[in-house]
């Protein structure tokens, strides 16, 4: 990703299209230093905390059944905060029991205390545990995020009368940017193309993207994630034309009840096992705008885009993380 591009011995002249692409960027900036993490909360909303000292199968069907994919952990031996269950731990679970079949008979009994020795088994290098108060500005909570890799952080306060933390909420990059679409009207001012401003991962005929078929084992399909650090890969058919994505989520629906022979499945056939409800793929082409894809984000749940050609062939994919990392880091350098 370019980061404040300036023409090396010789200063580019900035077009009118520069200087507004650039207050837009530095009116969002603005607003997220003056806006709490607090703000960014519903007026009503429910919070699910797990103890560590839980079994992994009870968390997955909590999960299941209260319809999200992540939840705070708590110690309650020491009365902290632990960290973020999120389905990349499950993930985790799943590869630690492929790479040690013989343990499989007590994955009943595993705890989510024990995460942390399934990512030194296998080679996984931990997410940073962060949070950050609910008082904070949200630009604080973004910048960790982007340190961190994390795709949603915790909002942890101190209650006086008892003198312990306590989790409030999570907040998401989703969220975080949808409130940044609604709320700051200068978003229409950022008109330069994706291609332009060279957003998101791209490579030619996708060689830098990891992808799939309908035929590949979803086993494959979470050894990629796992290994790139990703948390979707697109579905092609034969001729290279985008015709789904396999998220990490999708994980979770194969193994909800403590059952994993949906692991055993082909991408095809695990993607037949999604609610009803799903909202489908959202695609964009290097020449859609950044101020469009804010409109994208304030009208529908979208967490990634795939980046197609006019012949819907794969070209790249923006991510929610890629977007946060540019309105917080591009060109911030050049601001007084």
């Amino acid at each position: 990703m370019s980061k404040g591009a300036a023409g090396q011995g010789q200063a580019r002249v900035e077009s009118p299209l520069d200087k507004e692409h650039r207050e837009g960027l530095k009116a969002i900036r603005a607003f997220l230093k003056v806006r709490t993490s607090y703000d960014v909360l519903p007026l009503s909303f429910r919070l699910i905390v797990f103890d560590t000292a839980l079994l992994v199968k009870k968390s997955l069907n909590i999960l299941n059944q209260n319809g999200i994919v992540s939840a705070p952990l708590w110690d309650s031996k020491t009365s902290t905060f632990a960290g973020l269950l999120t389905t990349s731990d499950y993930i985790n679970v799943i590869q630690y029991y492929w790479q040690n079949p013989d343990a499989f008979a007590a994955i009943d009994q595993f705890r989510l205390d024990s995460l942390p020795d399934v990512e030194r088994a296998i080679g996984v290098q931990p997410l940073e545990t962060v949070s950050i108060h609910p008082d904070r500005p949200l630009y604080e909570a973004c910048r960790k995020m982007i340190t961190s890799k994390a795709r949603r952080i915790p909002l942890v306060d101190f209650d006086d009368e008892t003198q312990r933390a306590m989790v409030v909420s999570v907040v998401t990059q989703y969220r975080i940017l949808k409130f940044v679409a609604v709320n700051v009207k200068e978003t229409v001012k950022l008109r330069k193309p994706l291609g332009q401003i060279n957003l998101g991962t791209y490579g030619e005929m996708g060689r830098e993207v990891a992808v799939a078929n309908m035929d590949t084992p979803v086993m494959d399909v979470i050894h990629m994630l796992v290994r790139r650090s990703i948390s979707s890969v697109p579905i092609l058919d034969r001729d290279g034309v985008v015709i789904n994505v396999f998220e990490a989520v999708d994980v979770i629906t194969l193994i909800k009840g403590g059952e994993y022979d949906g692991l055993n499945l082909t991408v095809g056939e695990a993607l037949l096992k999604r609610s009803d409800d799903f909202s489908g793929i959202y695609t964009c082409t290097l020449n859609d705008r950044l101020d469009t894809i804010f409109d994208t984000i304030r009208k529908s749940r979208v967490h990634r885009m795939v980046v197609i050609d006019e012949n819907s062939r794969l070209k790249g994919i923006l991510t929610l993380s890629d977007i946060l990392e540019y309105v917080l880091l591009e060109g911030e350098g050049d601001e007084d």
